[in-house]
C-alpha cells in the first residue's frame, strides 16, 4: 500500500488483465536456462553440486572465445545420453537448468568480481530452490558453511531462507506447501 492507503502496485485484476493469452505458437516453449557468470567454476560446481545437489549435465568449451559453459539441473545422472550431439539437445531441452559461465582467467584475477544485483544499481536478484524442509536444509547448510543473507526465522518473512554460493548469488530456499504462510492471499498489490 502507498501512504494513502491505495495498492502500490498492479491490483490482481490490472496485472492479469494486462496480460494476453499465451500465442498458439508458443505452446511449446519453456524457461530452460537461466545464466550466472562465476568467478572460479571449481568452488561453483563444488557449491551447486555437493551444497544443492544439482547435477553437472554437460560443459561446453569455447576456445576461440576463452569461456566454458557448465549446465547442471535436478537430473539423474543416468538420464544423460552418452552420445555426444544427442547429450546437447537433450541438456537444453530439460527445465529449470542453471547455466554457468566461466570466463578464463577470472579466477586468477583477484579483483574480480560480479555484481548480484542485490546491491545499487538493482536488478537480478536471486534464483530459488524448492526444498522437502527449508529447516533441515539450512542447518545442513550451516554445517557446510554456507553464507546466508538470511535464515528461516530472520525477518518478517518466516520459514523462507537466502544463501549465497561463492560468487554472492543470492538462493532462495523455499517449501511451497509453506509459502502460503508467507504469500499474502486477495485482491493485493
Amino acid at each position: 500500500m502507498s501512504e494513502q492507503g491505495e495498492p502500490a502496485g498492479l491490483t490482481d485484476e490490472a496485472a492479469f488483465s494486462a496480460c494476453s493469452d499465451p500465442h498458439p505458437s508458443t505452446k511449446d516453449f519453456l524457461l530452460q536456462q537461466t545464466m550466472l557468470r562465476v568467478k572460479d567454476p571449481k568452488k561453483s560446481l563444488e557449491f551447486y553440486t555437493k551444497v544443492l545437489g544439482m547435477t553437472l549435465l554437460n560443459k561446453f568449451d569455447f576456445p576461440a572465445m576463452k569461456f566454458s559453459l557448465y549446465f547442471l539441473a535436478y537430473e539423474d545422472k543416468n538420464d544423460i545420453p552418452k552420445d555426444k550431439k544427442e547429450g546437447i539437445a537433450w541438456t537444453l531441452s530439460r527445465k529449470g537448468v542453471l547455466e554457468l559461465t566461466h570466463n578464463w582467467g577470472t579466477e586468477n584475477d583477484e579483483s574480480q568480481a560480479y555484481h548480484n544485483g542485490n546491491s545499487d544499481p538493482r536488478g537480478f536478484g536471486h534464483i530459488g530452490i524448492a526444498v522437502p524442509d527449508v529447516n533441515a536444509a539450512c542447518k545442513r547448510f550451516e554445517e557446510l558453511g554456507v553464507k546466508f543473507v538470511k535464515k528461516p526465522d530472520d525477518g518478517k518473512m518466516k520459514g523462507l531462507a537466502f544463501i549465497q554460493d561463492p560468487d554472492g548469488y543470492w538462493i532462495e530456499i523455499l517449501n511451497p506447501n509453506h509459502m502460503i504462510n508467507i504469500i499474502p492471499i486477495g485482491n493485493t498489490a
